[in-house]
């Protein structure tokens, strides 16, 4: 899962930081994928994240509730993506490199694991990292 999240990500635009996310079904099947956009956007909220969860809710249809879904993303979630999985009743999130800056799936605050909430998916972190990591590290050594 986080390998097609891996090819999300190759398709974002070159101004965009590369992350990718996939949303699969219960049974494995990819629903929605996105990569990065609010360059391309000009929308701070574009993040793969949430346009893949927009697109996997419209392939739901009648539902905004993922619930038995899985996300697959090359970085760990922000506060606002962790928040939107709450919100949208994903099952499970597996990401790739963790992000001790802005990570809230477990580096610097766990929302998706947080008591007070009425949705916790499961969560593993760190799949297919050093891949991930590579994509971030090749990006931002070109902007230097």
């Amino acid at each position: 899962m986080v390998r097609a999240a891996i090819a999300a990500a190759a398709e974002a635009d070159p101004r965009d930081v590369p992350v990718g996310a996939v949303v699969f079904d219960a049974q494995g099947r990819e629903l929605a994928r996105a990569a990065n956009a609010r360059e391309a956007l000009g929308d701070p909220t574009a993040h793969a994240e949430v346009l893949a969860l927009r697109r996997a809710a419209a392939v739901f249809g009648d539902s905004w509730r993922l619930e038995g879904a899985t996300l697959a993303v090359t970085l760990e979630p922000c506060t606002m993506c962790a928040g939107a999985l709450v919100l949208a009743r994903v099952g499970r999130v597996v990401f790739g490199a963790w992000e001790p800056k802005t990570g809230a799936v477990g580096s610097l605050w766990d929302v998706v694991r947080d008591r007070r909430l009425n949705h916790r998916p499961d969560v593993r972190g760190g799949i297919l990292e050093p891949e991930c990591a590579a994509l971030l590290d090749t990006f931002f050594q070109q902007r230097r």
